[in-house]
């Protein structure tokens, strides 16, 4: 194959990865707004002996903090039903996926294009969905540990309707403690990791054609993904599961500290300003 047509071929893998990876995002985002803007709408009454209802949303629907008048553990608990566990889990899941999707796109692309050089006849897409299977997967899992957490939380009764922290001294920590992990080594490790596609796929011996090999190279590099943003996604309990705002700013944040050529500064500088507002937070409350 000429290095012209290699050229062409390249540019053609990139824009169907991108096209795949867009509507991905798109979806997901569709779906978190759709549930959020669902969530703001008033809740309608709801027959007397009918079950609790959906924290701030249709009080037909799944109490998402937890939180209801008809107390079972603790004060403002109501226990969830398994089905309200699998819509937690469903909505973590899909807002992992639209929040993490755009950061993962420059990796994914040189993937491809990698995939592409190394075998001129070959099919990198497969290939490519394999590793992407695999970085996602890491985030599905995290996705279960933040449902118990939520239920965790609500059973504690520290969640309010907008499932967000009740407490300012617990929001404030949660703060604090996310501020001060953004300047920890590990922190550190795997934001480099994610910064350096070249680096890491160099580091990992490369592109994989078999769908076993490119699967682990993903859960490897959504592993050091998750080291990197874990902490940031505790912020979540913070400003509201579902306010969308606060979604997007954590997002725009992590892709920031991905595709930003500044090295640590970025999460430094946001750390700091997460304690800041941390401090302030518990002195208000004091």
């Amino acid at each position: 194959m000429s290095d012209t047509a290699l050229e062409a071929v390249l540019r053609r893998d990139r824009g169907v990865v991108m096209t795949a990876l867009v509507v991905i995002a798109v979806l997901a985002w569709a779906y978190v707004l759709w549930l959020a803007t669902d969530m703001a709408m008033p809740a309608s009454p709801m027959p007397a002996g009918a079950s609790g209802g959906m924290a701030g949303m249709d009080m037909s629907k799944t109490d998402m903090g937890g939180m209801d008048m008809g107390t079972a553990v603790a004060p403002g608990f109501r226990a969830w039903a398994p089905a309200d566990f699998a819509f937690i889990f469903t909505m973590w899941a899909v807002m992992m996926v639209g929040m993490m999707t755009p950061s993962v796109a420059p990796m994914l692309l040189l993937y491809a294009g990698v995939g592409r050089k190394a075998q001129a006849d070959g099919r990198p897409f497969a290939s490519t969905g394999w590793f992407f299977t695999g970085y996602l997967a890491v985030w599905i899992v995290f996705s279960i540990v933040a449902t118990v957490a939520q239920w965790l939380l609500a059973r504690l009764a520290l969640l309010d309707p907008s499932m967000a922290t009740g407490s300012t001294i617990l929001g404030g920590l949660v703060l604090i403690a996310t501020g001060l992990y953004q300047w920890t080594p590990i922190k550190g490790a795997c934001l480099r990791q994610c910064q350096g596609p070249i680096a890491f796929l160099a580091s990992h011996g490369g592109f994989r054609s078999a769908p076993l090999g490119a699967l682990r190279l993903g859960i490897d590099h959504g592993l050091y993904c998750l080291g990197c943003c874990w902490a940031l996604m505790a912020l979540l309990f913070v400003g509201g599961v579902m306010n969308i705002l606060w979604i997007a700013g954590i997002a725009i944040l992590v892709l920031l500290e991905k595709t930003v050529t500044v090295g640590q500064w970025i999460p430094r500088i946001s750390g700091m300003l997460m304690v800041a507002a941390g401090a302030w937070l518990i002195s208000r409350a004091l």
